[in-house]
């Protein structure tokens, strides 16, 4: 028996969708709206292996994506009052303090993630009009708001408190959060399968490469320590954004370039990182650059790999052993010479790349390293969807 959830990731200006049953991770459709607002928006929808339907034309707001979508389903299949959905699962980037772990929606509820905007202004406001729209459109059906912070909720205070005024913390809950812990949650648990060992047996640093980016030290399948702090800001180098920076930034250009604090945030989070170093927040473009000896283009992939090292060496004293270090996300599945890179020179730690492993193309979870490595490290896919679909499930009562 098949217990389906819609997954639905609401984006500034996209809604992202797939309907699957997390048992086994069979997909029955997905698809993607995308340029919501725009002169002309775009919906792609896919069954199965058919070829996608595509349906162009204005998408005023989220309303009408999500009406875009419920009509794909009809026409297209499968039918979406057909198919004994389970329950909607909804990603929302930050869920603060209070929710630590997936949570049935209702107005109240709804109501306070709107609240918590105000740390994830860029992120938290498209996931709640997603929210709203779905739960108008689709009232019958639970909904489930899964957090990317959850996953960090066993953080100790020596890691998600920062050195600065106790009041800071009390009355504007500054503190590290961390994100990606959909992402990391999934591949800690598949991981784990690769090693044949439980979750709770296991210490990984788990790098999350993406056009956003993230490493996290994990004990025994608990997070105890990520890059990401109050903001998905800080940390590695990201394709636009430039990770750790010194916090006096934005002072300093203030005095000297007469800058506002908004505009330093914005240039931190949209032209700074690989985009800022090389034009490009593209890897495989930067990587390409870098081989035909381009020095900006060079620059930055040093930047990029040596910020991975120094994270991966960090973590590994934190945790104070390690079982695998894990590479997931596009970047991170794919970009072989990153890999490569970014675990040269850490030998006295047992972590080493196989080249042949590593440049293969396979798609599945693999070993990387070589036979007998202290160290394994391993290329891991994430499933972000699935993992999402799982905790909603477990939310409503299902399998």
């Amino acid at each position: 028996m098949t217990e389906p959830v819609l997954v639905l990731n609401a984006g500034s200006s996209s809604v992202k969708y797939r309907l699957l049953d997390p048992s086994d991770g069979a997909v029955l459709a997905s698809g993607l709206v995308e340029r919501i607002g725009e002169q002309v928006g775009r919906l792609e929808h896919r069954v199965g292996g058919a070829a996608p339907h595509v349906v162009e034309g204005r998408i005023d707001d989220h309303e009408a994506a999500l009406a875009a979508v419920l009509d794909a389903f009809d026409q297209q299949g499968p039918r979406l009052r057909d198919a004994g959905i389970r329950a909607v699962a909804h990603r929302v980037v930050h869920g603060g303090e209070r929710f630590v772990a997936p949570t049935l929606l209702d107005d109240e509820i709804v109501a306070a993630i709107a609240d918590l905007s105000v740390l994830a202004p860029l992120h938290n406001p498209p996931s709640v009009e997603g929210i709203r729209v779905a739960r108008r459109a689709l009232p019958a059906l639970p909904h489930v708001a899964v957090f990317d912070t959850a996953f960090h909720r066993t953080l100790p205070p020596h890691a998600f408190s920062y050195a600065v005024p106790r009041e800071w913390a009390a009355e504007h809950g500054v503190r590290r959060y961390g994100f990606h812990g959909t992402s990391v949650a999934w591949v800690t648990r598949e991981a784990a399968r690769l090693l044949g060992r439980r979750p709770d047996e296991v210490d990984l640093v788990v790098l999350h490469l993406g056009n956003g980016a993230s490493a996290t030290a994990v004990r025994a399948g608990r997070s105890v320590d990520t890059s990401m702090g109050l903001t998905p800001l800080e940390g590695l180098v990201m394709g636009t954004r430039s990770g750790d920076v010194d916090p006096a930034l934005a002072a300093h250009l203030s005095r000297t370039a007469g800058l506002s604090a908004e505009q330093v945030e914005q240039a931190l989070n949209r032209d700074s990182g690989l985009r800022g170093l090389a034009g490009s927040n593209d890897v495989r473009e930067v990587l390409a650059r870098a081989a035909a000896g381009d020095p900006e283009a060079r620059l930055a992939l040093d930047v990029y790999c040596y910020r991975l090292r120094k994270y991966v060496g960090a973590y590994a004293a934190a945790l104070g052993r390690l079982d695998a270090v894990v590479f997931t996300a596009g970047v991170g599945e794919h970009a072989a010479a990153v890999r490569e890179q970014a675990m040269a020179g850490l030998g006295l730690l047992g972590i080493a790349i196989d080249r042949a492993r590593n440049e293969s193309d396979a798609a599945a979870a693999r070993w990387i390293s070589p036979d007998g490595a202290p160290v394994a490290v391993l290329v891991v896919p994430t499933d972000e969807e699935r993992e999402m679909a799982r905790q909603a499930l477990e939310v409503v009562g299902g399998r």
